[in-house]
């Protein structure tokens, strides 16, 4: 198998509207990584996954993300763990960034 590389400056970002972008790190069938932007007060909207299981990091900002019925604010190193069938959302307090891993990958991300 040839091995695959992520050159951030060769990728560009989809708009998503509201101050979040989303850059595709990679994926395989079984994983997706993602570095999807925020600016101050953007809104991941709060929803729910059928069959994904996803973990974001912080990578940089601060963000106040309801999972599962509980708020927490998170800075730079903290993560949070959303299983299928949980609620759960975000509110940019800081402008950052967000590292979110899914699986297995969305293909949704890729239409």
């Amino acid at each position: 198998m040839k091995g695959e590389f992520f050159l951030h400056k060769n990728v560009e970002f989809t708009d998503l509207g509201g101050g979040v972008k989303r850059k595709i790190i990679g994926y395989t069938d079984d994983i997706m990584v993602t570095y999807v932007t925020f600016e101050k007060g953007a809104i991941g909207e709060a929803h729910i996954h059928d069959i994904h299981d996803q973990i974001g990091y912080v990578l940089s900002g601060k963000f106040e993300v309801t999972n599962g019925g509980v708020a927490q604010v998170l800075e730079a190193g903290d993560a949070f763990i959303a299983p299928k069938h949980i609620l759960h959302g975000a509110v940019c307090l800081e402008a950052g960034v967000l590292i979110d891993t899914f699986t297995p990958k969305r293909d949704d991300f890729l239409e």
